[in-house]
């Protein structure tokens, strides 16, 4: 019964919608801070946000049935994209210039691999339950995965080295929110695709306690 619930159409679409709000509210405190600050690495989280909030507007486009290859061919570039980002910002906390420009090169070249990738293929309808949960073509599960597995790592890799050093309750709640943010794909119920969503509404209240 209370799985029914979350994952009812009316469920889905009220959950991205307040993921929506409160993505716009966070990527807006995120903008402001780097225009005073001038810091990178803000510059690409908040852009990754904002990007962030777009995909999640997609997602309820497509809650409310409308779907074409246009927009889901967007939306699998605007989540790939949005983890390299988060990425990007991590990698600007590096010390290690030759490693941030080797990343740099990666970046340019797997997203435009990933791009190339998404305009050939037929993705197909891939929203079950209201959600975008269904198989890709191999050529964009690979190029994706190139993209965000390594940028993953990255993540986590410098999020945790950070908290060691800090010991914020904040930070920790950073982390927690970036990696939810990053992998939530991954975080299927296969009876249950609608978690997806959930997922990401717990990794953004988790980003907007950390940084607001």
């Amino acid at each position: 019964m209370v799985f029914d619930i979350l994952t009812s159409q009316l469920s889905v679409e009220v959950t991205t919608v307040v993921t929506l709000l409160l993505t716009i509210f966070l990527a807006a405190v995120m903008t402001k801070r780097y225009m005073k600050r001038k810091s990178v690495s803000l510059m690409y989280w908040s852009t990754a946000i904002w990007i962030f909030a777009l995909g999640v507007f997609i997602e309820i486009v497509f809650a409310y049935g409308i779907y074409s290859q246009d927009l889901i061919r967007s939306y699998l570039f605007l989540v790939a994209v949005l983890v390299e980002l988060l990425a990007l910002g991590s990698m600007q906390l590096v010390k290690n210039r030759n490693a941030k420009k080797v990343y740099n090169v990666f970046v340019i070249l797997s997203t435009l691999l990933l791009a190339y990738s998404l305009m050939i293929s037929n993705i197909g309808n891939i929203i079950t339950d209201y959600v975008v949960f269904g198989l890709l073509p191999i050529s964009v599960v690979i190029t994706s995965s190139i993209i965000t597995f390594p940028a993953a790592i990255i993540l986590i890799a410098v999020a945790v080295k950070s908290y060691l050093v800090k010991r914020s309750s904040k930070l920790l709640s950073i982390i927690a929110g970036v990696i939810i943010v990053s992998i939530a794909g991954t975080l299927y119920i296969v009876q249950y695709p609608a978690f997806l969503y959930i997922a990401e509404f717990v990794g953004i209240l988790a980003l907007w306690y950390g940084f607001v």
